[in-house]
């Protein structure tokens, strides 16, 4: 088995509805994640009673792998 080189130590802490704040290694700021417009209707979620729209975690899976 390979030795272990790097763990991802990450805190979310869930806000409101769909709203989360991560803190991330190499961030000096939290992150914050939610749904926005398509991924809001999808889970039937009044993108009008949202309080703050971000991007989804899936924003940011698919920006890490096309960069």
């Amino acid at each position: 088995m390979a030795e272990v080189v790097y763990v991802s130590n990450v805190k979310i802490e869930r806000k409101s509805g769909p709203l989360r704040v991560a803190e991330l290694p190499g961030e000096s700021q939290p992150v914050s994640f939610s749904v926005h417009g398509a991924i809001a209707k999808h889970y039937g979620i009044d993108i009008s009673r949202l309080k703050e729209s971000h991007a989804a975690t899936i924003d940011y899976v698919v920006a890490a792998l096309g960069g």
